[in-house]
């Protein structure tokens, strides 16, 4: 059977990964050429000719929907793929291999061009001399959340007043006649589009941080650690274990394996065989039992460096999009501020008893063994202990005094809620 050396396929992989990066910029401007197309033929057929805009064409609101998703859709596209042209252009100008082929590119350049004519009706350009887009403001979720900050301080303010009436009836006066001004309809649109279009990016924003860490993580340990932890084991004949509960493990099974054989030798379910045999066996079932725990071992060694550059795929992405966690902060705060009382309760009560309740320890008993077994370590059981006597109680303290501390001024009937369910 022919195997690749593990040096060849990182090498092979390597060479792959580099005409990858070397031909983005091309494959960008590609994608956002064709994106500009389609803005270009949707205003050539559906608005002869002229921008997009309701000014443009005589079109249902529906409709105009429709065109305007369109728009904004390739309009993204172009944005993302220019963006990623411009990084990729900074990886081929520091590259060797390169001889700024993509300066020099007529064709290319005759696609910029054209995609900056394309969206020049749909930007306008900043003092920094950077393209902004004007057809949807819509699209920036900092302004969804100024706008949402601006209600609730309108909001708060009416709140606060005091008149003749109770808060509450002026609330609800206050929203019936904002449901007949002649801007409901817009505002209530608006608002609608704030919504959905911070919901995206939070529900964005948590697939990155879950696939984008997994990704990494399991392709570097294939492709990476794995094999050179693998062959630098192999090499050392002498480094087996990584530690000793691996060599008591293996030890036991080798036991197991010789009292076997020689139980099936008194029974005669099996051929007779001599003492020299049996040891025979054993050795050869030493061998396997010792490619196996170093296979074990440099699995091991390569997750924790796999799982190190998760860490630091995450990082990079919470660093990268902190502008999304403010949304998904938001959104969070919207779906538990909607949540009935009884919901809230049911949910605290769900938490606090898998984490810190009576059945908790052994569960967090076999998180840790799983986790000492995919780091290599050994799962020492007084460390385990220890660890259970003290974070559930520190844990059960922090949620505690969340409740009583921020619970009762948020929502006090969910508090009250709390005390008949835990009762």
């Amino acid at each position: 059977m022919n195997t690749k050396d593990p040096y060849q396929r990182i090498t092979t992989y390597w060479i792959g990964l580099k005409s990858w990066i070397i031909n983005t910029p091309h494959r960008a401007v590609l994608a956002a050429y064709r994106a500009a197309w389609e803005i270009r033929n949707i205003e050539i057929q559906q608005f002869n000719g002229r921008k997009i805009s309701p000014q443009s064409a005589n079109y249902s609101g529906n409709v105009m929907e429709f065109w305007q998703g369109n728009l904004n859709r390739n309009l993204t596209i172009i944005k993302v793929r220019l963006a990623e042209f411009n990084l990729g252009m900074t990886f081929t100008h520091r590259s060797t291999d390169t001889n700024d082929q993509y300066i020099y590119d007529s064709e290319l350049l005759e696609k910029l061009k054209f995609i900056d004519e394309v969206i020049a009706s749909y930007t306008q350009k900043r003092n920094d001399g950077k393209y902004v887009e004007v057809t949807q403001p819509l699209r920036s979720s900092e302004k969804g959340v100024k706008f949402n900050n601006k209600s609730a301080d309108v909001d708060s303010n009416d709140s606060q007043k005091k008149g003749v009436f109770p808060g509450s009836i002026a609330r609800t006066l206050s929203k019936i006649a904002k449901d007949f001004t002649p801007t409901a309809e817009s505002d209530f649109i608006k608002n609608y589009r704030i919504s959905r279009n911070k919901t995206r990016i939070a529900l964005r924003f948590l697939l990155l941080i879950i696939i984008i860490p997994l990704i990494v993580q399991n392709f570097s340990k294939t492709l990476l650690f794995t094999p050179l932890f693998n062959q630098w084991i192999n090499q050392d004949n002498q480094r087996v274990f990584l530690n000793w509960e691996m060599e008591e493990k293996a030890l036991n099974e080798l036991k197991n394996f010789e009292r076997k054989l020689q139980f099936q030798n008194l029974l005669h379910t099996a051929p007779p065989l001599s003492p020299e045999e049996i040891e025979i066996e054993v050795k050869d079932k030493a061998l396997d039992v010792a490619q196996e725990f170093r296979r074990d071992s440099s699995l091991a060694i390569g997750n924790i460096f796999a799982d190190v550059m998760s860490l630091i795929s995450f990082a990079i992405i919470i660093g990268w999009r902190k502008k999304d966690i403010e949304v998904v902060q938001s959104l969070l705060d919207k779906v538990a501020y909607g949540l009935s009382d009884s919901a809230k309760a049911f949910l605290i009560i769900l938490i606090t008893d898998i984490f810190v309740g009576f059945h908790s320890p052994h569960g967090w008993e076999i998180i840790l063994e799983s986790l000492a077994q995919h780091l290599g370590l050994p799962a020492t059981r007084n460390v385990i202990f220890l660890f259970i006597a003290t974070f559930p109680v520190i844990l059960n303290t922090i949620f505690k005094y969340w409740i009583f501390r921020y619970l009762s001024r948020l929502s006090p009937s969910a508090l009250a809620t709390l005390k008949e369910m835990d009762e």
